[in-house]
């Protein structure tokens, strides 16, 4: 019974992680628009550090860690960019699709020979 039952538990505890992890994305705002992904990297910006040094602290751990560089990055800018290029390749997909269709008769039809 136990062996039976010990794939439902850990297929439940991958379920619960993923789940949790979807939420605290979409809480924290980087399911949203461009905008508050913006805001929830600032915010992840202003965090994190501090909590790492709480869990040095915390594992006796004695590191002095990297300052965060000052990286010039809109996420708003590589989002759109993203969101081009994407549907740029899903309009050449059909032409793309029949291309490769093409060749793999091509190829069919010189093994046949």
């Amino acid at each position: 019974m136990a062996a039976k039952l010990l794939p439902v538990v850990k297929l439940a505890t991958k379920v619960g992680i993923a789940g949790g992890a979807v939420y605290v994305a979409y809480d924290s705002g980087l399911l949203g628009g461009s905008e508050q992904g913006s805001e929830a990297l600032q915010k992840a910006r202003a965090a994190v550090p501090p909590a790492i040094e709480e869990w040095m602290k915390y594992f006796g751990l004695q590191t002095q860690l990297p300052t965060i560089p000052n990286i010039e990055f809109s996420p708003v800018q590589a989002w759109n960019s993203g969101v081009r290029w994407s549907i740029s390749r899903l309009s050449e997909a059909p032409t793309k699709a029949g291309e490769m269709t093409t060749q793999g008769v091509q190829y069919v039809r010189e093994l046949l020979k």
